[in-house]
């Protein structure tokens, strides 16, 4: 199998090729303005690299959380009216209705196609933010693939999420070959993170020894705090910046294995 294609489009919304799947992280197709949370507003700061109409159609959305704009914008609630399967969260399922499939972290959905072909998605957990925090944030999870070729590393899709004991807990099930971090230490309502901060991506990078870290949501909203330079700068200083892949924007890139 081919090494699986990544193409960031903006925020936490990815386009994962792989295996002949094509899936969606998070989609949010915006222009930039502004969002009213009944505890926050949030702002997006930058276009998306790619319009909706230029993904095209896709097996499945995976959908980390519905109730943040950053995760999920008008946009991109209207693409989900367009794609075949959503997967998410069982209270954001509730919420959406229509084709979205609720999962609890460790559930596992399978994606066939008509060749017989599929792969697995399990549901992961996530925490966003500190302990504590979930009765403001609200449930998240995160995703791994798993293929039906051996050969073929699991794909770990971090949600929005800290370095916390169930992200540790991933580690310890799945040996993933590529690990989509969800980074930019958050910043919304006090002095500390809602996503991983470079701290939280070292320790994730060590959790997960033979993955290349593919940073996503870090840049386009005003409320992050660390940029792809300062991820960069902390894997380079502790001897690990060969296994950061940071992607240029609407360009579809395949992730190799750490050198």
């Amino acid at each position: 199998m081919s090494p699986p294609r990544i193409t960031l489009i903006g925020g936490p919304t990815a386009l994962i090729e792989v295996g002949g799947f094509r899936l969606l992280t998070d989609p949010t197709f915006d222009s930039p303005g502004e969002y009213r949370l009944p505890h926050v507003t949030l702002k997006k700061t930058s276009s998306p690299a790619l319009a909706a109409s230029d993904v095209g159609a896709v097996d499945a959305v995976l959908l980390s959380h519905d109730q943040h704009s950053d995760n999920l914008d008008n946009s991109g609630r209207a693409f989900l009216t367009e794609a075949d399967r959503v997967l998410t969260t069982v209270v954001g399922a509730k919420r959406l209705g229509g084709r979205s499939e609720g999962l609890m972290p460790w559930e596992t959905k399978t994606l066939t196609k008509p060749d017989g072909s599929s792969l697995q998605v399990t549901a992961t957990p996530a925490r966003h933010g500190p302990a504590g925090i979930e009765p403001l944030s609200g449930d998240v999870i995160g995703f791994v693939l798993t293929f039906e070729d051996q050969d073929m590393r699991p794909i770990y899709i971090t949600g929005d999420t800290v370095w916390y004991d169930g992200v540790a807990e991933v580690a310890r099930r799945f040996r993933a070959g590529v690990v989509l971090l969800f980074a930019g230490s958050a910043r919304t309502r006090g002095p500390f993170h809602l996503t991983m901060d470079t701290n939280d991506a070292i320790e994730t990078a060590h959790a997960f020894p033979d993955a290349t870290i593919v940073p996503v949501h870090y840049e386009g909203w005003a409320h992050f705090t660390q940029s792809g330079d300062d991820l960069a700068a902390s894997f380079n200083a502790l001897g690990v910046g060969s296994r950061l892949q940071l992607l240029e924007p609407g360009v579809a890139t395949a992730i190799l294995s750490p050198r």
